[in-house]
């Protein structure tokens, strides 16, 4: 007769042998125990050196009926008992056996009883805007049952939206962070996928979706009606305009299937726009814009002079200056913030170096672990550093060019006569 010990494994064993058997006849089943490396039991159990198996719970072995009836074959099939102690029964009688074919059934209503539940919680919840899962999106945190800022994370988020504006390339943006030192919440380095999440997550923009979609499969899901989706508020990170052109881009990149090709050699290339809608270019040798839809034609020179007349006004405006000022003030807290993230990143990386070392003089830890763990502190350290003179560079250039709306009239009325 087997221990408690030896339970676990068996119960592996047996379901690792009905699987086969049930292969053979063509059938399949998601069994409970299923283990891999552990055949040396189940062949005690066809050599009778193992004779019972003994369980706590009936449930515990199972909560699937069909499951459950194939245990029972397979014992009886190799003179085997299985015995369960909590509900005193015994497969080797009759009445043993019936009984336990009924718990089975019970078992098996009760699990889908509290899926059913579980399901129904997870609805109510949803529509009362309270976490699910307990994690939070990138950037934030839960707190009494609200999103708040996290400052490290949100400032990494936020470069991620800029980085993927600037190259239009996920796999760029996980790039330049990995150099720059950041790592992701669980410490990972940043990859193309990890900041594609980030990217489309709408919490960014303010407003957090959770609950949206369905498990349909491994690998397969479809979107839930939006009555049962789940609804939350948020501090923005980015402005919606940005986040909208962002994933803009994203969907524009899935639809094509194409990498965004180089920049255009003329100034207004792709960012003109003729009559009809479509945007405009110059061919190689020739003087004019031309759209390919309808055949517009445009002078650069006109063009040109267009958009100097265009300037004229758009600088003339002084609201439209202080607005532009503003945002310019917001870029400067921001990258202001970023470089504070940075240096406590060094800080933190520092002082696990330390640690790390104190550990290693105490001698908690070998030479061996002692490489372990620094060689990698040490090599995100030094991309640490090296990307800190650039953000003291960007913030020392935004607090340098930081102007008045004064000045600023002054040097674009300059700008337009020259």
């Amino acid at each position: 007769m087997t221990t408690d010990k030896s339970k676990q494994a068996i119960c592996s064993q047996v379901a690792h042998i009905l699987r086969q058997e049930r292969e053979k006849q063509g059938l399949s089943m998601n069994l409970v125990a299923e283990r891999a490396g552990l055949s040396q039991q189940m062949k005690d159990i066809e050599s009778k050196h193992i004779t019972g198996l003994l369980f706590s719970k009936l449930a515990r072995l199972s909560r699937n009926r069909r499951e459950l009836e194939d245990f029972s074959d397979f014992f009886n099939k190799h003179q085997a008992d299985l015995i369960s102690l909590s509900e005193a029964i015994d497969t080797s009688t009759a009445g043993g056996r019936m009984f336990f074919h009924l718990l089975g059934v019970f078992a098996q209503w009760e699990r889908e009883e509290i899926t059913e539940r579980v399901n129904a919680s997870v609805l109510i919840r949803a529509k009362l805007g309270k976490s699910i899962n307990g994690s939070a999106p990138y950037g934030y945190q839960w707190k009494e049952h609200k999103l708040v800022l996290q400052p490290e994370e949100a400032t990494i988020r936020r470069k991620a939206y800029e980085l993927f504006l600037q190259f239009r390339r996920k796999g760029q943006v996980a790039q330049v962070l990995n150099t720059a030192g950041y790592r992701t919440r669980e410490g990972a380095i940043w990859r193309d996928t990890s900041v594609g999440r980030i990217l489309d997550e709408s919490s960014a923009k303010g407003f957090y979706a959770f609950n949206t979609i369905r498990h349909t499969g491994s690998w397969r899901s479809e979107p839930k009606p939006e009555s049962e989706w789940g609804k939350v508020q948020c501090e923005p990170i980015v402005s919606e305009e940005l986040w909208n052109q962002v994933n803009q881009i994203i969907e524009e990149q899935l639809k094509s299937w194409k990498k965004p090709g180089k920049p255009p050699v003329h100034l207004f290339s792709g960012l003109a726009h003729c009559s009809c809608g479509h945007k405009m270019y110059v061919a190689a040798n020739n003087p004019k814009y031309f759209c390919r839809k309808c055949c517009n034609k445009i002078p650069i020179v006109d063009l040109e002079n267009v958009v100097r007349e265009e300037l004229k006004t758009f600088f003339g405006q002084p609201e439209r200056i202080a607005g532009h000022l503003q945002t310019a003030s917001q870029n400067l807290v921001e990258k202001s913030s970023l470089l504070e993230t940075h240096q406590r990143e060094i800080q933190k990386v520092r002082d696990e170096m330390k640690q790390t070392h104190r550990l290693y003089l105490d001698g908690e830890i070998t030479s061996k672990g002692f490489g372990d763990f620094y060689k990698p502190a040490e090599e995100r350290l030094n991309q640490l550093m090296a990307e800190l003179p650039k953000l003291e560079a960007e913030v020392d250039f935004l607090k340098v060019n930081k102007l008045s709306a004064d000045d600023v009239l002054h040097e674009a009325s300059s700008l337009h006569d020259r």
